[in-house]
């Protein structure tokens, strides 16, 4: 289980939404030197990542949990991100030069087949509905535990101070 400290924002129902806790692995975040994390967050100005997870314990709005997610479900989740467009661009490619002499309508092929790959991917991954949460449970990530009061859950100094 790939585990990861977040913040809960809203709960509605067994769902809780959540921002992840922005952890830095050099503790030079926010100095002048250092790997330049903090530098780069402030240029794009990169916001919080917020997703959905099923919330077994009840955690309530404000509460500092462990959120974790299946690693074999990350792993499915690469393949299908990245092989499942690859195969459609190539299949729509190579059926638009079946059918096409020319050389854009092949480009086009490839290009409609990579955008029905990603479509297909998000639609088995998300399902249909858009709410947010996984279609299957596998993919859906899930508050595993309150996070220890003692361990000191750090941001850094580019995500937003959510606790109170």
């Amino acid at each position: 289980m790939i585990e990861e400290y977040a913040i809960v924002t809203a709960v509605r129902g067994m769902q809780a939404s959540l921002i992840l806790e922005r952890r830095n692995a050099c503790g030079l975040c926010g100095q002048k030197r250092g790997c330049g994390n903090a530098t780069w967050s402030k240029m794009v100005k990169s916001q919080p990542h917020e997703f959905t997870a099923h919330n077994a314990i009840q955690a309530k709005v404000g509460d500092a949990v462990v959120v974790g997610i299946d690693e074999q479900a990350v792993l499915n989740s690469a393949f299908f991100l990245y092989i499942v467009p690859l195969l459609t661009l190539l299949v729509g490619a190579l059926l638009a030069d079946h059918f096409f002499a020319n050389q854009f309508y092949v480009m086009l092929g490839a290009v409609v087949g990579l955008l029905a790959g990603f479509f297909a991917v998000k639609r088995y991954l998300m399902g249909a509905q858009q709410s947010g949460a996984a279609y299957s449970q596998k993919y859906q990530a899930l508050v595993l535990r309150l996070a220890p009061a003692d361990e000191g859950l750090e941001q850094c100094a580019s995500s937003p101070n959510l606790r109170k």
